[in-house]
């Protein structure tokens, strides 16, 4: 089904969207909550036109199934241009107005078991407890590694990356080059340059990297290059690792032969 033509969306429309998806569940009779995530969530100084829809609909025991194999509650809001079950819990979803949605649907008893980062009560009814929007388990943020270890790792993915270039391999190569290397260069961040005020993703370090560390960032077009530019990329990040740490000279030159055509 083709998409209606509609203006930019609008962050209004957006919240206006998750509202009436509140409504619908309290309509259904066998829903106890809606949970705002992200941007809609406790981020919603974040909240744009480019943002989507990420919740959490909390329903009765037993009726879960009933909420994820049959759609309506959210096709009477607006009709379904595409969706697919991308869990067992839920969908992504683009209503035909052009709001996106990722959603899961889960009993209470659930929850407890589930790690998500702290949302905002939608709508709820009356009796259910407000706290149910915070995680049970609240997610343990994940220990630094040495960055002895990060660098190390950084340079053998290089080596490795060039190696599989040099073999034809150019899809590898820019998987070991372009992005495990650069995974470990945005692990390292924090040991180079302070980091600035910015919502932090726990589950990926890679959101808004731009505004948490401006100085790298501008490095990254050099350090995510192209598919046929792994050796250019490979010498700028050995370059930049270079500026900042120690770096195993023997390691570095065999780099850089893997680099010269």
């Amino acid at each position: 089904m083709a998409l209606k033509e509609i203006p930019v969306k609008k962050t209004q429309g957006l919240l206006s969207r998750l509202d009436e998806i509140g409504q619908s569940l309290a309509r259904s009779g066998h829903a106890l909550a809606l949970i705002g995530l992200g941007s809609v969530g406790t981020e919603l100084q974040r909240l744009d036109q480019y943002s989507d829809l990420d919740f959490f609909a909390i329903v009765e025991q037993g009726h879960k199934w009933g909420f994820i194999n049959e759609l309506g509650w959210l096709s009477e809001i607006n009709p379904i241009a595409y969706c697919f079950k991308n869990s067992p819990d839920g969908y992504k979803l683009l209503f035909e107005d052009g709001i996106f949605c990722e959603f899961a649907v889960f009993e209470l008893a659930e929850l407890a078991h589930i790690p998500f980062a702290a949302g905002r009560i939608v709508w709820k009814q009356p009796w259910v407890d407000e706290s149910i929007a915070f995680p049970a388990r609240p997610t343990a943020a994940p220990q630094p590694s040495p960055t002895e270890w990060l660098v190390g790792e950084a340079l053998t993915n290089l080596y490795v990356g060039l190696g599989r270039y040099r073999r034809g391999e150019k899809l590898s190569a820019a998987r070991f080059i372009q992005n495990y290397a650069v995974d470990r260069i945005l692990d390292l961040a924090a040991h180079i340059e302070a980091e600035q005020p910015a919502f932090k993703d726990q589950f990926a370090s890679e959101r808004r990297f731009e505004q948490r560390f401006p100085e790298i960032a501008r490095r990254l077009p050099g350090f995510v290059a192209g598919y046929g530019a792994s050796p250019q990329a490979a010498l700028a990040i050995l370059e930049f690792l270079e500026s900042h740490f120690e770096v195993n000279p023997p390691m570095a030159k065999a780099i850089r032969e893997l680099c010269v055509d």
